[in-house]
């Protein structure tokens, strides 16, 4: 497996599964730049560590400690491909399942910028 590979692997096993966020200043560096589609529309923002795990403790205010699914995860040098399946429960015990994919560069052993698509119309629409 490629350094980059195991790092972004280690990384939704601790980090992005909420299982143990503190590790988000392991394998992230300070800032991070995040390239994000929402409503078709592009925008970057920058993640710390310490934002990256107060974004996975809100997701898990609203769904509870959701189950995490690695569907594919895919290495070309120092980028990771990474598709996933969240499932969580909102306050109602409604399943609420996100179907997301992600590229993540990996700097000098840790993630430095990535670029997420996520269902959100999907999402939106299990809320209703």
């Amino acid at each position: 497996m490629s350094e980059a590979k195991r790092i972004v692997s280690a990384f939704f096993e601790n980090v992005r599964s909420g299982k143990n966020l503190q590790a988000a200043y392991e394998f992230m560096h300070e800032q991070v730049i995040a390239h994000q589609v929402q409503s078709e529309n592009e925008y970057t923002i920058t993640r710390s560590p310490k934002d990256y795990i107060e974004h996975v403790e809100e997701m898990q205010e609203l769904y509870g400690q959701f189950e995490l699914i690695i569907q594919e995860i895919v290495a070309d040098e120092n980028k990771v491909y990474v598709r996933w399946k969240q499932i969580g429960q909102t306050d109602k015990n409604k399943t609420i399942i996100q179907i997301a994919s992600a590229v993540y560069l990996v700097e000098r052993g840790k993630i430095a910028e990535y670029w997420i698509q996520i269902d959100r119309k999907g999402i939106e629409n299990q809320c209703q």
